[in-house]
């Protein structure tokens, strides 16, 4: 099974293929495409549009795999990923591919079993689970092949899983009760709360 992840990003989207064959992992290809800060948007999109129709092409992979939006501090942020991820997405269903979505966390908690994990801790990780010679560069190359690895151990049961009703950006929204999306939102809300408690004591 060939797995293609992508870390969303309009100014730079990384992404990282591997291969599944048993329970052994290899990694495919590496990268960072980066679309110019002087081309309007609709551009960007588009030459996104071409790299993942491109590396599609390329890999012929098995499913696609994207990092989740989650919520931001930087509100113009979180809509260039928005719009990265809608393409990422278009891009897969042209293509007839499955896509698996998972939060930043949730991606890091498989990896270096930290949802809270550096960069550096989930690069290393990454190197030792694709036998690369060195930790992958740049970070959206690592964090790309980290979701890609994270999809590749996804199990059928849990493919067709869909997101929580808070979630409305994900691939299928929309079930009844707390999943991880509103439960990671409910404890970031608890402890930034915690924080301004302890800075105003």
């Amino acid at each position: 099974m060939i797995v293609l992840g992508i870390d969303p990003g309009t100014a730079a989207l990384g992404y990282g293929v591997v291969e599944r064959t048993g329970s052994r992992l290899r990694a495919i290809d590496h990268g960072c495409f980066s679309t110019s800060p002087d081309s309007a948007m609709p551009d960007r999109l588009l030459a996104i549009h071409g790299q993942m129709v491109e590396l599609i092409e390329l890999h012929g992979p098995d499913l696609v795999a994207v990092e989740r939006l989650f919520f931001s501090r930087n509100v113009q942020t979180a809509f260039a990923v928005g719009q990265a991820r809608g393409v990422v997405l278009m891009s897969a269903a042209q293509a007839g591919l499955p896509v698996r979505e998972a939060t930043p966390s949730e991606i890091k908690t498989a990896i270096a079993g930290d949802g809270r994990a550096d960069k550096e801790q989930v690069g290393r990780m990454v190197q030792l689970m694709v036998g690369l010679a060195d930790p992958p560069t740049p970070d959206d190359a690592a964090d790309a092949l980290a979701i890609a690895i994270w999809a590749a151990h996804v199990s059928p049961a849990t493919e067709a899983r869909t997101a929580a009703v808070l979630d409305r950006a994900a691939i299928a929204p929309i079930t009844r009760g707390e999943g991880s999306y509103e439960r990671a939102v409910r404890e970031a809300v608890a402890r930034e709360r915690a924080v301004k408690r302890a800075a105003g004591a």
